[in-house]
């Protein structure tokens, strides 16, 4: 029996409103615990803004309940995977957490960044993963082509010096300080975080103005703080 195509899966995720974000196969020391039976992981999340209308108009988006990202994240993602016949897995429950982010690595040209956000070749850090369908037979993968970060060829490292209260260090990311300084409002919190948008890679698909009215309220909620 030959490997499962990845093409029709791709476009089920598609349909669903969601973006295929590579695929990897699982080796030996993937296969544990609940993956055991699984031998392919494909990777669904968002680009830029291109999903985000599938999210606004959904019935969670509208209902004012708490995490209605996560919750329609968590009723595509499990439609797709009773559909295709597949695992779901989701990157936002936890702990313990999936290692989204080695398997993003693995699955496309991803590299962290020094704000310590995966940075994509193409979207730069306007990026997201929504969880993982797990199959059990091997699907057919095409390479990753071999590439190198963008980061690289970038000497300035503006998303270093952007923040306003300089919460990336060589240390780590100081999150309370982050999120105190957007709690007060400001540019931060109308417009994004400052150093995502100095980075230079992917400017053109950066969030709109709907996704960051959405994100950045998200993030102080997930803190128990408010605006």
């Amino acid at each position: 029996m030959g490997e499962r195509s990845l093409t029709p899966i791709e476009q089920a995720i598609e349909r669903a409103g969601l973006a295929s974000r590579g695929a990897l196969r699982l080796d030996a020391s993937d296969r544990i615990g609940e993956l055991a039976p699984f031998s392919t992981l494909v990777l669904v999340g968002m680009v830029g803004s291109a999903q985000w209308p599938a999210f606004s108009k959904s019935p969670e988006a509208a209902d004012g309940a708490p995490h209605p990202l996560d919750r329609w994240s968590r009723r595509v993602i499990g439609a797709l995977a009773r559909e295709l016949g597949a695992l779901a897995l989701h990157s936002f429950e936890g702990p313990p957490y999936w290692p989204f982010q080695a398997w993003a690595r693995r699955a496309e040209p991803v590299f962290p960044s020094p704000i310590g956000m995966l940075v994509h070749r193409e979207f730069g850090l306007w990026h997201s993963y929504r969880g993982a369908l797990a199959f059990h037979e091997p699907i057919a993968i095409p390479p990753v082509e071999p590439t190198t970060s963008p980061c690289e060829s970038c000497a300035e490292k503006p998303c270093l010096s952007a923040c306003p209260v300089g919460a990336f260090t060589p240390h780590g990311y100081d999150v309370e300080n982050c999120a105190a300084h957007v709690r007060g409002g400001g540019d931060c919190f109308d417009g994004g975080c400052r150093a995502r948008r100095a980075c230079a890679v992917g400017r053109d698909h950066a969030y709109n103005e709907d996704q960051t009215r959405f994100y950045m309220p998200a993030f102080l909620a997930a803190r128990a703080v408010s605006p």
